[in-house]
């Protein structure tokens, strides 16, 4: 069990522990779109998170209210719940830099603590 202030964390090798990545994807039903958001992200996470990750998908078609929680206004809606801060990211996750710099796992351009482009979809909660 996991403490409130305290990251949930996973062993990873002998001598490393890395933290577990908490995602929810929320769709409205199996459209392509939705779909496809998916398939990018469990992409995305064998690639970036080598298993470290856990994603929840919400269709918010069989349970509207669980929205609310996450203040999700569109979907599909991806929710990086850990590690904090919380993240969103609007869309199908098809443009892969986007999507790894709002997951903070790829720095914008290269360097470190960069702001991230304004007009996109990624939110900080």
């Amino acid at each position: 069990m996991t403490s409130p202030n305290r990251p949930a964390r996973t062993l990873h090798n002998e001598n490393s522990v890395e933290e577990l990545w908490e995602l929810r994807l929320y769709v409205a039903g199996q459209t392509p779109k939705s779909l496809e958001a998916f398939a990018n992200l469990k992409k995305l996470c064998e690639e970036h998170l080598a298993g470290n990750y856990r994603i929840e998908v919400i269709d918010l078609l069989e349970n509207p209210r669980l929205a609310r929680g996450d203040q999700i206004l569109a979907v599909p809606t991806l929710v990086r719940k850990l590690p904090e801060p919380v993240k969103k990211i609007i869309g199908d996750l098809s443009n892969t830099e986007r999507v790894l710099v709002g997951l903070d796992l790829r720095p914008v351009g290269g360097k470190k603590n960069a702001p991230i482009p304004r007009g996109g979809e990624i939110e900080n909660g």
